[in-house]
């Protein structure tokens, strides 16, 4: 018998079978029935394409074992092949017919495939990754120009012309040029400017970037 196909070895088995799965193709069997082990080894190769966990489970019941599980569905020829969703019977194969047997999985199979599994895996939980993001993203530095503080800029631009930065030497360069156009000394007045270099060793440098 295939892997892939369940033996039911009791009632309370088969219940757990349907109730863990959307579809559950059941074979009927008897272990006298010539039948029965005529068309078996297709029973199994349809269980071992179609088979998915939660979604179609294949499994075989022997009449004379589970007298109970085969009175339940009416059971009175064999092989008979039920398919069901749920505990509902949605088809009924009766005999070692081939094409009707594979027609019936094939089509429980596609729909099977529609909705959600029953007993679905493992699935992943919390916030989804950015591709290249290791976890410590809020800690990793950023990348790429910096866009300036333009509030500190505009309300004291002398003290923002102290940083470091194309835009702070964009600005002192602009505070040193019209500090020094309107003056009879322009180098001393840039010197004298707040929008000199302070902190340096000597004094003020006017306009220098390292």
């Amino acid at each position: 018998m295939s892997s892939k196909v369940v033996s039911i070895t009791s009632a309370q088995h088969f219940r757990t079978i349907t109730s863990s799965s959307t579809y559950t193709i059941v074979d009927f069997y008897a272990t006298w029935c010539g039948p029965c082990k005529v068309i078996s080894p297709i029973f199994e190769h349809l269980a071992t394409a179609e088979s998915k966990p939660g979604r179609i489970t294949f499994c075989k019941v022997d009449v004379d074992a589970q007298r109970e599980v085969a009175g339940t569905y009416g059971i009175s020829a064999m092989p008979t092949f039920l398919i069901l969703k749920g505990s509902s019977v949605k088809e009924t194969v009766r005999g070692a017919n081939a094409t009707a047997l594979r027609t019936a999985v094939l089509s429980a199979a596609a729909d099977a495939a529609k909705g959600p599994a029953k007993s679905p895996g493992a699935t992943f939980s919390g916030q989804g990754k950015t591709l290249g993001d290791s976890g410590a993203s809020s800690s990793r530095p950023v990348s790429g120009p910096v866009m300036p503080d333009v509030g500190a800029m505009l309300s004291s631009p002398a003290q923002f012309a102290q940083g470091r930065g194309l835009p702070q030497t964009v600005v002192r360069f602009l505070g040193l040029y019209f500090t020094s156009l309107f003056s009879l000394e322009p180098i001393k007045a840039a010197q004298e400017s707040p929008f000199a270099v302070k902190g340096q060793t000597g004094g003020a440098r006017v306009g220098t970037v390292r």
